[in-house]
């Protein structure tokens, strides 16, 4: 599917969706727990594929309107009947990877062309250092991915600088361990924040690890613990609310975004962002309301490692402000769904933007976008933040437009009730 994306500008209110990121540890975690109610979850393709991969170890799961009913597995899961196809969802497989490690059996985990191409090598040393035996059956790390359970305590090192995830798969895992476990990270744990809110989902469902930090930082995982959450509500996603901040940042509008509140999600960045790049931004966050009004954006230099999901925002930004940004501390950000560094300086060179592609930095100096003929590289932040940047440039199209199903099923419909003039084709 293709979406067209005519010169428009935005203005009203709109309810920020669902976070993607807590609804899969709600999923998750609820899944390992009794029983459960978790409201206003984001019902998309991840979150979708993280349902039924806790389906297939053994919960069981009601879907309603606006809320999902999650009968888990008290800490035990149960061994698969059949393969776990994850789709596209990193996350799925990377907990499930885990949470798979808790069952007496074997079970097999796999996704689309996308996901066989993702690295899980980190994980798989360490469960396999834990007495399981886990293993890419092509050795290159990748999914498919086999898991035997067997999970044991053990002292272990984890290198931080690739995904997050593999964190905070194995912090949701080791407290339904029968042994102790420490965990110490290797290097710079980038995306620090997403395991912040992993931690505070174990917390709430009543789990305790204990974090030293220092040079080294070690998380201290007891055995035998019990994850009982019972209810849970999910906040607005700080990324997905990004691409709506943005849109009226960059063609000079207003909007005003709810349901933002304060949370441990990194991405709440963008507003600090929004705010250094020049436009006229408030946050209440008692109400939960930001309002945005456009202004003449400038340059800014952006550090990616806590929030590598925000760099194709800041990437359109800073192609429409004026001056040079500096996007750096992001080679993480080329293991998400596609190469994210690449894809946004190759998409952003065709509307004509000057944009210098390091290994871990991209360099780009504003000028004027220019309507094209883009690739959405089927990845969901590319194509949402590449909508924004053709309601500045006009006579755009961009393929792969299905992909936003993953986090934000209804952009599109969001994005015209805004007033932008978008159709798909």
């Amino acid at each position: 599917m293709k979406v067209s994306v005519s010169t428009s500008k935005v203005n009203g209110e709109v309810f920020a969706p669902p976070s993607k990121s807590y609804t899969h540890r709600a999923i998750t975690i609820a899944a390992l727990s009794d029983d459960c109610m978790i409201h206003r979850p984001l019902m998309s393709a991840d979150t979708l594929a993280s349902i039924r991969a806790s389906e297939a170890l053994g919960a069981i799961i009601e879907k309603y309107e606006d809320r999902i009913h999650v009968k888990g597995v008290s800490g035990k899961p149960h061994v698969p009947n059949n393969v776990i196809d994850v789709a596209n969802s990193g996350t799925t497989l990377r907990f499930m990877t885990a949470v798979s490690a808790l069952t007496t059996g074997v079970t097999v985990l796999t996704g689309d062309s996308s996901i066989r191409n993702r690295p899980n090598q980190p994980l798989l040393d360490v469960l396999n250092k834990l007495g399981v035996e886990a293993y890419s059956t092509r050795g290159n790390g990748c999914a498919p991915i086999v898991v035997r359970g067997g999970l044991k305590g053990a002292i272990t090192t984890i290198d931080g600088s690739i995904s997050s995830q593999f964190i905070s798969a194995l912090l949701i895992a080791c407290p339904l361990n029968t042994q102790s476990t420490t965990l110490s990270i290797k290097g710079e744990m980038k995306s620090r924040p997403y395991v912040d809110v992993t931690m505070e989902l174990i917390e709430q469902a009543g789990a305790e690890i204990l974090v030293e930090e220092g040079n080294t930082i070690k998380f201290i995982i007891p055995a035998n613990q019990k994850y009982n959450l019972k209810e849970y509500t999910v906040p607005g996603d700080f990324s997905s609310a990004s691409y709506l901040l943005a849109a009226a940042a960059v063609t000079g509008s207003t909007v005003t975004v709810k349901n933002l509140f304060p949370s441990k999600q990194g991405d709440v960045e963008i507003i600090d962002v929004l705010e250094r790049m020049g436009a006229k931004i408030s946050w209440d966050k008692e109400s939960g309301v930001a309002e945005i009004t456009g202004n003449g954006l400038k340059a800014t230099v952006f550090d990616a490692g806590a929030t590598p999901d925000l760099v194709p925002t800041i990437a359109v930004l800073a192609a429409c402000a004026e001056g040079t940004t500096v996007i750096e501390n992001a080679e993480h950000v080329r293991y998400k769904e596609t190469d994210r560094l690449h894809a946004m300086a190759l998409e952003l060179t065709k509307m004509g933007i000057s944009v210098r592609e390091e290994p871990d930095q991209l360099i780009i100096t504003g000028g004027t976008l220019r309507g094209a003929d883009l690739h959405g590289w089927h990845d969901h932040r590319i194509i949402m933040a590449l909508t924004i940047a053709g309601m500045v440039a006009g006579d755009t199209v961009i393929d792969t437009a299905e992909a936003v199903d993953i986090s934000f099923p209804n952009f599109f419909e969001v994005m015209k009730e805004l007033g932008a003039a978008v159709e798909l084709i």
